[in-house]
């Protein structure tokens, strides 16, 4: 491919791949090819379908695309020009796929997707819950395009935004555009990228730098991997907007260790660019030179702050610093150079936001928290994966209408978003819109999109030290605050879960949480509290019934409780037996009891029950030996 050097070859070039790339009417298979599909075989299923079309002579385009969203059903696919989708395809299902869909046009009936094993299937994918109410921008390209492919990119419009930017906006005009949109970093903090590159734009120094940050080092987390494996090129062109914005010349992006596969397309996308001379000196012929790098992250979760980040690009250990200088400011960025740091979605809603307008983007979502949102939706929930939805959607339209609602239809306990440095929002607030300043005034926050659903058999004293202990390990360490109080309130939930709990530990864990929030040097130690004083705010009852009952009402912290066996339902399988390593599960005149001077409350034999009989009861006091023989 020769260099393109003008914005009008670029744009002749969109005009004829356009027609000859995807040719309507043509036999086509989009396969999901993101982790979580090829980790459940979708390459296999591809030379299935290889293998298939060349015995039967057909001619069939088939592209591997980025993530498809619907992760619990992978390996995920749509055909064409029939438009058919189909879930948990195998590769004993290919022949019948090539046969009833590809030349025949029909679905194939039980590959498609069903709610349950008695409703009708559905073809199309649009049609489908999870995908319904569910608007793409930073993921538009994911399933359709190959992320491979910087001419299927290009095909559906891609650098466009770019072309229009260069020729025919100043710096001045883009940044505006981007500011009237009201464009809020989808990193977490919500914080408006227009004014953030103004602030960039305006720090005086011959070189800057734009950056994007893919660390997302959150636990359950994956939209911005699935923009950098799916739609490298989406994430480029945002960064080149900005560059173009604020005067940089050089781009950083910084991703995690752990995603090799958008590390391997993000380095194919670059080079591909350069070829096209869209990355590199003199891009199109404007005289607008930028370059791009790929930095590797140590799998540091406090790397995802903006200076632990700068820290770590330069080589060095991701600790925090103090601020000022801003990373916007001289001094504050990567070897003391200013620049702009955005999240990856950020970055991948510029473009949209350019070639549609800044009017286009505020129709969607709220007045103030305009746009989509990108969420992993995990958890106890039936559809689990990745969505985007307009701002504003409720948590019941994405939890019981997207997700399906709760596994084997339990009751929906809470929600946890934003990390493990979010909070638990509980039934009461199902209702509540999904912003930025809806979810802060709950006590939560929108942080990078994870979005962790609990049902009722959920320990919330255990889900708030999960999240801490996860917090507290990833901890740097530099400053008191953080280090010694995580540490400190860590060591107060496990002695409560582990049933040793006292009645000022609740007062003391408030104290520290709000004391680490006030001291921290970054926002790991400002937001690593929020997890259990959410939980203690809306689920306070179970932290008394641990203190004061040692009791758990979901049976999921051992050493809590009392535990009996009900003689009504118990069948004398001998398992409760068997499992006691203290030999607590005695026999007496042919039913079995628990000596509660031995038990241990290990739970070996409440889980080694097939029927349940074991039953864990609030603790009344210790039954002994000596009543039990009398029994």
């Amino acid at each position: 491919m020769a260099k393109l050097n003008s914005p009008g070859e670029l744009k002749a070039l969109r005009e004829r791949l356009s027609k000859e790339t995807f040719r309507p009417g043509a036999a086509r298979i989009r396969a999901c090819c993101g982790t979580a599909c090829t980790a459940t075989g979708a390459f296999k299923l591809i030379n299935e379908f290889q293998k298939e079309a060349s015995a039967a002579g057909a001619e069939i385009e088939i592209v591997k695309t980025g993530c498809q969203g619907l992760c619990q059903k992978g390996p995920v696919l749509k055909t064409e020009p029939a438009n058919i989708f189909y879930q948990r395809t195998k590769p004993s299902d290919v022949q019948a796929i090539m046969s009833y869909t590809i030349k025949g046009g029909a679905p194939y009936r039980q590959g498609l997707y069903r709610d349950n094993f008695l409703s009708e299937p559905v073809p199309i994918m649009m049609e489908i819950p999870f995908y319904k109410k569910q608007l793409r921008i930073a993921l538009r390209n994911n399933g359709v395009v190959d992320p491979r492919n910087i001419e299927h990119y290009i095909a559906v419009g891609g650098y466009t935004a770019l072309e229009k930017a260069l020729s025919s906006m100043s710096p001045e005009e883009v940044l505006d555009e981007v500011d009237k949109a009201n464009l809020r970093g989808r990193g977490g903090a919500g914080f408006p990228a227009g004014k953030k590159w103004a602030h960039s734009k305006s720090a005086k120094s011959k070189i800057k730098l734009v950056i994007a940050n893919g660390d997302e080092g959150d636990p359950g987390a994956f939209m911005d991997r699935s923009i950098m494996e799916g739609d490298p090129h989406s994430l480029l062109e945002g960064m080149l907007i900005c560059a173009y914005a604020i005067g940089a010349q050089y781009g950083f992006i910084y991703v995690r260790h752990e995603y090799p596969l958008a590390v391997e397309n993000l380095k194919i996308a670059i080079k591909q660019a350069e070829e096209h001379g869209l990355l590199g000196k003199n891009i199109l012929g404007t005289g607008f030179s930028c370059t791009m790098d790929i930095r590797e992250g140590a799998g540091a979760f406090v790397c995802g702050e903006s200076t632990s980040l700068v820290a770590s690009i330069e080589g060095e250990r991701g600790f925090p610093r103090p601020r000022p200088p801003r990373l916007s400011e001289p001094g504050g960025g990567p070897w003391g150079f200013p620049g702009n740091l955005n999240n990856i979605e950020t970055y991948a809603c510029v473009p949209v936001i350019i070639d549609k307008g800044s009017d286009y983007f505020r129709s969607i979502g709220t007045k103030n928290s305009p746009g989509t949102k990108v969420f992993a939706l995990t958890g106890k929930v039936k559809n689990t994966g990745l969505v985007e939805v307009p701002m504003g959607i409720t948590l019941r339209e994405i939890i019981f209408e997207i997700g399906g609602g709760i596994l084997n239809d339990k009751e929906f306990k809470a929600v946890q978003t934003g990390g493990p440095s979010g909070g638990c929002i509980p039934a009461e607030h199902l209702d509540l819109p999904v912003d930025f300043d809806s979810l802060a005034s709950v006590g939560s926050m929108m942080g990078s999109g994870g979005m962790v659903v609990l049902d009722e058999d959920t320990c919330m004293v255990d889900v708030a030290k999960f999240f801490l202990s996860f917090t507290q390990s990833e901890s740097c360490g530099k400053c008191p605050p953080c280090r010694i109080g995580t540490y400190h309130m860590l060591e107060i939930l496990k002695k409560i879960t582990s049933g040793k709990g006292e009645e000022s530990d609740i007062e003391r864990l408030e104290t520290l949480g709000k004391q680490i929030i006030k001291g921290s040097l970054c926002g790991l130690g400002n937001s690593a509290p929020n997890p259990v004083l959410t939980t203690l705010k809306y689920f306070r009852e179970e932290y008394e019934e641990h203190i004061h009952d040692k009791y758990c009402r979901a049976k999921v912290c051992s050493g809590l409780g009392t535990y009996t066996i009900n003689h009504e339902e118990c069948f004398l399988c001998g398992l409760c037996k068997e499992a006691c390593a203290f030999g607590a599960v005695k026999e007496l005149r042919n039913r079995y009891y628990i000596d509660q001077d031995y038990c241990t409350k290990c739970k070996a034999c409440y889980t080694a029950c097939p029927i349940k009989a074991v039953k864990i009861e609030k603790q009344k006091g210790r039954l002994s030996s000596s009543l039990k023989k009398r029994d």
